[in-house]
């Protein structure tokens, strides 16, 4: 029986993403919430394992990160765009690895 390959993906502002591509990752700009939201469930349907999503459009899709939060794969990560760190990314490793080891550690 074949294993199944997952994919990476990054998911943010053009500028932020473009760097990853060099890498090998599979980029995908956008530009407004319901892009990214869209993005997200088209990417969860196509084997996407970990896809990067950027700070800024994170803060923006609350609701869906929190569906995401919920499900096996795919893992969302959060990472910092050419602008600066808003700590969105640091204080939800920050609440996952509370909820996995029942306290803060970090």
């Amino acid at each position: 029986m074949a294993s199944k390959t997952y994919k990476i993906g990054v998911v943010g502002n053009r500028d932020a993403i473009l760097p990853f591509r060099l890498i090998g990752f599979q980029t995908f700009p956008v530009t407004e919430a319901t892009d990214v939201v869209n993005t997200l469930r088209r990417l969860s349907r196509e084997d996407f394992a970990i896809i990067y999503l950027t700070e800024d459009m994170a803060a923006e899709i609350p609701e869906t990160l929190a569906y995401y939060d919920k499900q096996v794969l795919p893992a969302i990560i959060l990472i910092p765009t050419h602008k600066g760190v808003t700590g969105l990314g640091q204080r939800r490793i920050r609440k996952n690895v509370e909820k996995a080891v029942g306290q803060d550690i970090l």
